[in-house]
């Protein structure tokens, strides 16, 4: 099986959830389609969408909830 990362296309804080109370976007070892959103990016209260751009099951998260992150930062690792 081949791997796949998903990175960040502008920096700001990700988040993996859409609200504080509600469930992850993806879980761990979730599969994932092409365009599913996988969490969302918040730069100065305006908050992007990330999107998977290849389907796959979620191996591992290389950032956590919450994290800073920067353009072409790998976000998650998927399995192909």
């Amino acid at each position: 099986m081949a791997s796949h990362t998903i990175s960040a296309r502008t920096p700001g804080v990700f988040y993996r959830r859409p609200s504080p109370d509600a469930e992850p976007y993806v879980a761990d070892g979730a599969t994932v389609a092409e365009g599913d959103t996988i969490g969302l990016i918040e730069v100065m209260k305006t908050y992007r969408e990330v999107k998977a751009d290849t389907a796959g099951t979620v191996s591992r998260w290389l950032v956590d909830n919450e994290d800073e992150v920067t353009i072409g930062q790998n976000l998650v690792e998927l399995d192909t």
